[in-house]
């Protein structure tokens, strides 16, 4: 039996056991995986494979070499046993309880087990327990505070489960769903190092649920962390490791394990989408875009991760797909964060802010954790100039997530607004750090550096220089150097500079008034250098413009000519009109 078809079976007993504990988001994710896995095309029919189509491109772009067989490196996997069910005597109640907790009725379904002592038993009545803390803890949080304001509202069950599951474990009775229980509730009332001890724990004895191997990224917040754990070597771990170097900003390694998964997995839209967000993380917004394309042909019902998407489609000012988007999207399901975040969008991109404030409140309506709404509704008040407004959007947004380099960017912003560029080099700092291959941050750095409190141009030149380094796509950095440069009378620096960005300019055929503005001053340079010809070049593409522009180089033109006749010439541009 080869290794694909282990993974298979694997992964179709561990969704039959985590639908039947009601852990939906890791079943469904299972089930991603388990037809992800390319089947033989000599033993499977094109019906087989109907899921499968449409991921080719994605396949062919990625997929390097075949592993049919061979782990990363040659590693050897671990392969965990499957558990085997022992709920015959709570079998009748279990089935009732279920059913309470299927339809939300979840302290019900808690009564329901109360004498049962199987392992599923207590799992599914814990559980249903935690749900019931976390449904009563949102009610009390809009009655006290609305759907958006900050509160100390705690869920009231935690002390209870964790003493049980404690004390369970302790006696050696804890399955690996309990452990994965105890590890979330652990998380939530701060015990983080002990939550990391448990959660591998239940991993180690069942590697097949990812919302164990989520709860356990989530308390990795450095390397140095991540390489403590001890995990075993089961090929799940490689799904964890790429996730966990991506939330690390470890772009690379993330991108080569999930390159080598997708040998495996190949059309497994999970990890099409997971190599989406580390290309978007590298600003390669036309590979994003490809990939899905691809996605959404194949899967075209999806919403999960289309907000990024719309990102995506922001960026690049394509109003009509992120209109075709917003549009699918809404038809699909128009109650979910991430439908409302596109649809914000693209009232952003149209400029009607006030719109997009309105969809990105309703995202966090839905689920007041839902980063994205809170950084992108940050950038709308900061559009309309509503910067108390603004700031308090970030703040809720690095709340939630302190590794959000837009949010602290979005917070330089604002404080750049407010004429506080000490706070905002400081926000600026974070973001960089976060972020360091995005040329904007350094962009706004080297602005609050030339600002007239700080007035720090060595350190702008720096940022200006990383940010040239790191593919500027706004074309700032070289035209704001040569600048400087020249206003500090060093001319072989600006003109290195100048011609730089020049050279961009004609690669990327674009024209503009730093084209013209550039063109002058190499043109006056040569002139001055005695260089007439190469002078003579750039007077003669200034020509094409029209307008004063024209007028200036005639006249730069023309002194040019009679000095190498040797006559005398007066440059008019000396003397005011």
């Amino acid at each position: 039996m080869n290794l694909k078809e282990n993974y298979r079976i694997e992964l179709r007993a561990a969704i039959r056991q985590l639908t039947d504990r009601s852990l939906y988001a890791a079943s469904k994710w299972a089930g991603e995986q388990l037809v992800g896995i390319e089947h033989d095309p000599a033993k499977f029919t094109p019906a087989n494979t109907r899921f499968q189509r449409g991921s080719s491109s994605i396949r062919r772009r990625f997929r390097t070499t075949d592993v049919n067989s061979t782990p990363i490196a040659g590693v050897s996997y671990v392969s965990a046993p499957v558990m085997e069910e022992d709920e015959i005597v709570d079998g009748d109640f279990y089935l009732l309880a279920k059913s309470y907790f299927d339809c939300r009725e979840y302290r019900r379904a808690a009564h329901a087990l109360r004498d049962q002592g199987g392992k599923k038993s207590v799992f599914l009545r814990c559980y249903a327990l935690y749900l019931a803390g976390e449904k009563r803890k949102e009610e009390e949080l809009m009655e006290l505070e609305g759907p958006l304001g900050k509160s100390d509202v705690v869920n009231r069950e935690l002390a209870s489960i964790e003493r049980e599951l404690s004390t369970i474990r302790k006696n050696g009775t804890i399955d690996p769903f309990g452990l994965y229980l105890y590890g979330l509730v652990l998380k939530e009332k701060g015990n983080r190092n002990l939550a990391r001890t448990v959660l591998v724990e239940s991993v180690n004895s069942y590697p097949w649920n990812w919302n164990a191997w989520l709860e356990l990224q989530s308390l990795c917040s450095t390397v140095d962390i991540l390489n403590s754990l001890s995990l075993n070597n089961h090929w799940m771990k490689e799904f964890f490791l790429a996730n966990a170097y991506q939330e690390l900003r470890m772009h690379k390694e993330s991108l080569s394990k999930y390159e080598y998964l997708h040998g495996i997995f190949g059309f497994s839209n999970y990890i099409q989408a997971q190599i989406a967000k580390v290309q978007y993380s590298l600003r390669e917004f036309d590979l994003v875009e490809g990939i899905f394309e691809d996605l959404l042909r194949n899967d075209p019902y999806r919403v999960e991760d289309m907000d990024m998407y719309s990102n995506v489609l922001y960026a690049k000012e394509c109003s009509s797909g992120l209109s075709y988007l917003a549009h699918r999207v809404f038809m699909t399901d128009k109650y979910r964060p991430e439908s409302c975040c596109i649809i914000g969008n693209y009232y952003s991109l149209k400029g009607l802010h006030e719109k997009a404030v309105l969809y990105f409140r309703r995202a966090l309506k839905l689920d007041r954790n839902y980063l994205s709404a809170w950084t992108l509704m940050g950038h709308e008040f900061i559009e309309m100039k509503n910067t108390p407004a603004a700031v308090d959007a970030y703040r809720h947004a690095v709340d939630i997530n302190s590794s959000d380099y837009r949010a602290w960017y979005g917070l330089g912003q604002a404080y750049e607004m407010m004429g506080m560029p000490f706070y905002a080099l400081h926000y600026f700092r974070k973001s960089v750090f976060l972020q360091p291959n995005d040329s904007r941050l350094w962009i706004a750095m080297a602005h609050c550096y030339q600002t007239d409190q700080l007035n720090m141009i060595d350190e702008a030149k720096k940022c200006y220089k990383r940010a040239a380094d790191c593919n500027d796509r706004e074309s700032i950095a070289l035209n704001a150097l040569a600048k400087l440069y020249a206003e500090e009378g060093c001319i072989e620096e600006a003109v290195y500079y100048y011609k730089k960005d020049l050279e961009r300019m004609e690669d990327e055929e674009r024209e503009g008034p730093n084209m013209v503005e550039t063109l002058f001053f190499l043109a006056k340079y040569f002139r001055e250098q005695k260089k007439f010809e190469e002078a003579e070049v750039y007077c003669t593409r200034l020509m094409d413009y029209a307008g004063p522009e024209k007028e200036r180089a005639k006249s730069l033109l023309r002194g040019i000519r009679m000095e190498q006749t040797g006559a005398p010439f007066m440059d008019i541009e000396r003397f005011p009109p």
